[in-house]
């Protein structure tokens, strides 16, 4: 256990952010998921759009990291460029 008032307050700190960003990396994934699932394109590009503004909305505040969601976007982006019109 933790002696001083600071560790204890780092400890809730902790526990605090990372939930959050568990939340957010989960809602991440799935918005992913979605959309290489997607096989319209129209749709797919409509969401792709959201998707990367997400991505670097979470690399923006170190939830992934920036190369993360570099990768990621341009996976996305290669899945919705191989949808057939």
């Amino acid at each position: 256990m933790a002696n001083h008032k600071s560790s204890v307050k780092r400890i809730r700190q902790t526990v605090t952010r990372r939930l959050h960003n568990r939340y957010y990396a989960k809602t991440m994934r799935t918005a992913v998921r979605r959309l290489r699932a997607m096989t319209d394109k129209a749709q797919a590009a409509e969401a792709y759009v959201k998707v990367s503004a997400m991505l670097d909305r979470l690399a923006g505040k170190k939830v992934i990291s920036k190369n993360k969601a570099s990768n990621l976007k341009s996976k996305l982006a290669k899945h919705v460029n191989k949808l057939a019109a």
